[in-house]
């Protein structure tokens, strides 16, 4: 598959053993080829793609490592935003897709999705959210945004119906929204690790 994955992007794999490199036992009783793997940030010498693999207790988490052509399948976190496809989904009474339809049925300056279980539900069908789910949101910022239209974005989300956190994904790396506003900078995860930054789009350094 050609298509340019890009972290928190949720791919089907071709085969069970097109997962390569997980040591965690569980995942051989738990996953198998119909459940997807979300895309994460590394590097690897062979060119492989990075991935987590999701269980279904909350500390089920394992890191794994895939070949591009092993990918069948691509779920974006901005392709399960749509307010129509919210209010259709088996999921619409849980509070993460209240706040999630919210923010979907209003105009916003940048392209944006859903992702962590909530985001994983939509693309499955499979329930792991619940009334006390957190929302995890992604923001995609290839250029700096406006400080003042972030902040109208975190007002949205603070005292709602659920915790929600946004990430926000430049092309150095993503950071937690939420920290970046409250303290000026914030820790960057990068392919080669995190680092403190103010400005996480790097002109800082230019």
């Amino acid at each position: 598959m050609s298509t340019t994955l890009r972290p928190h992007d949720l791919i089907w794999l071709n085969a069970r053993d097109a997962l390569e490199d997980v040591t965690e036992c569980w995942v051989d009783t738990v996953w198998h080829s119909g459940l997807p793997v979300v895309v994460r940030r590394d590097v690897d010498a062979q060119g492989r793609i990075p991935v987590g693999v999701r269980g279904m207790k909350r500390d089920q988490r394992a890191a794994g490592w895939v070949k591009a052509e092993a990918v069948v399948r691509v779920c974006s976190p901005e392709s399960l935003v749509d307010p129509q496809t919210l209010l259709r989904s088996p999921f619409i009474s849980q509070p993460p897709l209240q706040v999630a339809l919210l923010l979907a049925q209003q105009a916003w300056p940048w392209t944006w999705g859903i992702t962590g279980s909530t985001g994983y539900a939509l693309a499955t069908g499979i329930p792991v959210i619940h009334a006390a789910s957190d929302l995890d949101l992604l923001i995609r910022a290839p250029q700096p945004l406006s400080r003042q239209a972030l902040e109208k974005w975190q007002q949205q989300l603070t005292g709602g119906l659920c915790r929600a956190d946004t990430q926000v994904d430049t092309p150095r790396g993503g950071f937690a929204l939420n920290e970046w506003l409250r303290d000026g900078k914030a820790l960057l995860k990068t392919s080669q690790g995190p680092q403190l930054v103010r400005d996480p789009w790097g002109r800082e350094e230019s």
